[in-house]
């Protein structure tokens, strides 16, 4: 049943296929439900027999008694195949369940990795893609590939009945079958572009939601509108033309399907007449073949889902290939703080142009750097790639010897305090927010909150630590957000703290308790680097770095460097 799956990738082999070989994990469980169908389609020859004795038995010996008998171990049949189709039933849930339980955890980090890298984008569309993968094969629509081998067994029970129905039931067959092909020519195309504008238009309209005040305070949602709707539109064109294409094909097998089950009846009527078989054998030969139908009919019907389940299995064996799962690796000591960077390149996942070029320096606790430069020059690039988001294209980032990129993250992360330049609070409280969504110890908590210069600004909120902020934190103000997020960066004594425009929403007192915060981690031997445009930050530091066009162009001591930036004006200036 999976083979249904394994079309070849470019530049994935077999061992790769880290998906499939879950799924192969449930084989045994998918026997077992083979089985049960296997059971069932024999129970399902009972309306068949039982007509046959009917016409046969009863209308013509005349005895009640048959009739009574024959019917109650009908009925005794259908109970025993509707408890069958119950456990199966129940078993699919489970196989379901199970199936969440081993791979929606994968799927999550997957997703999580490539909206790091990639930033935007529909987080979505994977776990859409797992639940319509995992629907189909935990659903009817595979029933239609259980019953499926079934269909010859039926049709030589016809031929038994005679060979004349049997042939007239294999050329229905063949009919039926060469429309459920028909449907996967003329969709395939068609349903998965459909599924890529898809994608693309709710992707655009997710990202611009993000600034949804932006564009209704500038009158720009009708502008907005208008490029995503060409987007929307071309998915509809390609959707209605697939539904239209398999539409045409569908009503046709509900013709062809409906007229040979009716002409199956008037050639038994014949055979009949002509006294070569009797009007039992022509009534079950007619529910026979309707049976051995059902399995074509029932994948004709089914054949968007199936399509729709397969694209999704690709993109997800795609997204998990590319995003493989971390090796947590040998635990290390916990560091000091000795940073180094040697000859670092960096080029941003999905650009070509290099940011940073040729980047050296070592920082040490206890002497705080501050990285200036022009916009564009590259400090957040390097932010990300000292605390390890990002992997160099060459060179190194080293945490006392160590690797940050191929750290252990959740090793790693409670040493490293990070203040990216666009905040991010998470849906939760204050105190989860800080906390980093883990356990809440309330004195960490507070002492994080009071270094950042927010503990009594808590205080003043009806619930304290306990208020929910909202998604994005929308009940705070820009100011109060990034202090959160400063308090979240250093909570848990971190070794290594870097701040990216840490004051760019502070106002004065938020600076003031900003630049005491420094001062406390500085006295304390952290390893700190803050990205600044202010120069009251620049008073607690030790070191400047001015980065310009991805390259350093001075990095020393604070007086040294201020000065000769000055020297540097003054000669423009003149």
């Amino acid at each position: 049943m999976f083979n249904l799956f394994r079309r070849p990738m470019p530049g994935v082999t077999p061992e790769k296929k880290e998906l499939l070989s879950v799924l192969l994990s449930f084989k045994k469980e998918f026997f077992a439900l083979m089985g049960f169908s296997c059971v069932i389609n024999l129970l399902l020859l009972i309306p068949s027999i039982y007509m046959l004795q009917v016409f046969d038995r009863v209308l013509t010996g005349r005895n009640p008694l048959t009739l009574i008998m024959l019917t109650l171990i009908a009925v005794a049949m259908y109970v025993f195949m509707g408890f069958l189709e119950w456990v199966r039933s129940q078993m699919m849930i489970r196989i379901g369940n199970r199936m969440d339980k081993r791979l929606s955890g994968r799927i999550f980090a997957a997703t999580f990795g490539r909206s790091l890298l990639a930033g935007s984008g529909n987080a979505s569309q994977p776990f859409n893609d797992f639940t319509n993968l995992r629907q189909f094969l935990t659903g009817t629509g595979l029933f239609a590939f259980f019953d499926a081998p079934w269909t010859p067994i039926y049709l030589i029970v016809i031929f038994v009945i005679h060979p004349i129905l049997g042939v007239f039931s294999i050329v229905s067959a063949l009919v039926l079958l060469i429309l459920a092909m028909a449907t996967e020519l003329v969709s395939r195309k068609p349903l998965f572009e459909a599924a890529r504008m898809s994608n693309i238009s709710t992707t655009f309209a997710s990202v611009n939601f993000r600034n949804a005040e932006a564009i209704e305070a500038m009158g720009m949602l009708n502008n907005v509108r208008s490029h995503w709707y060409p987007k929307h539109e071309q998915f509809l064109k390609l959707q209605t033309k697939a539904s239209g294409r398999a539409g045409v094909i569908q009503a046709s097998s509900k013709f062809f399907r409906l007229t040979f089950q009716s002409a199956i009846l008037g050639l038994g009527a014949y055979l009949a007449i002509q006294q070569i078989i009797t009007p039992g054998m022509m009534i079950a030969a007619s529910i026979l073949m309707g049976r051995a139908l059902s399995p074509v009919d029932m994948a004709i019907g089914t054949w968007k889902q199936f399509v729709s389940a397969r694209d999704s299995y690709k993109r997800l064996e795609e997204l998990i290939r590319a995003f493989p799962e971390r090796e947590k690796g040998m635990s290390l000591p916990v560091p000091k703080g000795r940073l180094s960077v040697s000859n670092v390149v960096v080029v941003p996942p999905g650009s070509t142009q290099q940011v940073l070029r040729g980047v050296n320096l070592e920082a040490f606790p206890g002497e705080p750097i501050a990285i200036i430069g022009p916009s564009g020059a590259g400090k957040s690039t390097l932010a990300r790639t000292i605390v390890g988001l990002w992997p160099p294209l060459m060179g190194s980032v080293r945490l006392d010897g160590a690797e940050t990129y191929k750290w252990n993250k959740e090793e790693l992360g409670q040493y490293v305090g990070y203040l990216p330049q666009d905040i991010e609070l998470l849906n939760g409280t204050i105190a989860d927010n800080i906390a980093r969504f883990g356990e809440i110890q309330s004195e960490r908590v507070i002492k994080a909150a009071q270094a950042a210069g927010i503990h009594e600004i808590v205080l003043q909120f009806p619930k304290g630590y306990d208020t929910p902020i909202g998604e994005g934190g929308v009940i705070l103000s820009a100011g109060q957000r990034q202090r959160v997020a400063l308090a979240r960066a250093l909570y848990g004594d971190p070794v290594l703290i870097v701040l990216d425009e840490p004051n760019s929403n502070l106002d004065e007192a938020g600076e003031i308790a900003l630049v005491n915060a420094l001062m406390q981690l500085k006295s304390a031997k952290k390893t700190i680097f803050v990205i600044t445009h202010r120069t009251l930050i620049l008073s607690v530091v030790d070191k400047v770095l001015l980065l310009a066009n991805g390259t350093i162009q001075l990095y020393g001591p604070r007086d040294e460097v201020l000065m000769r930036l000055r020297q540097a004006q003054e000669q423009r200036a003149s």
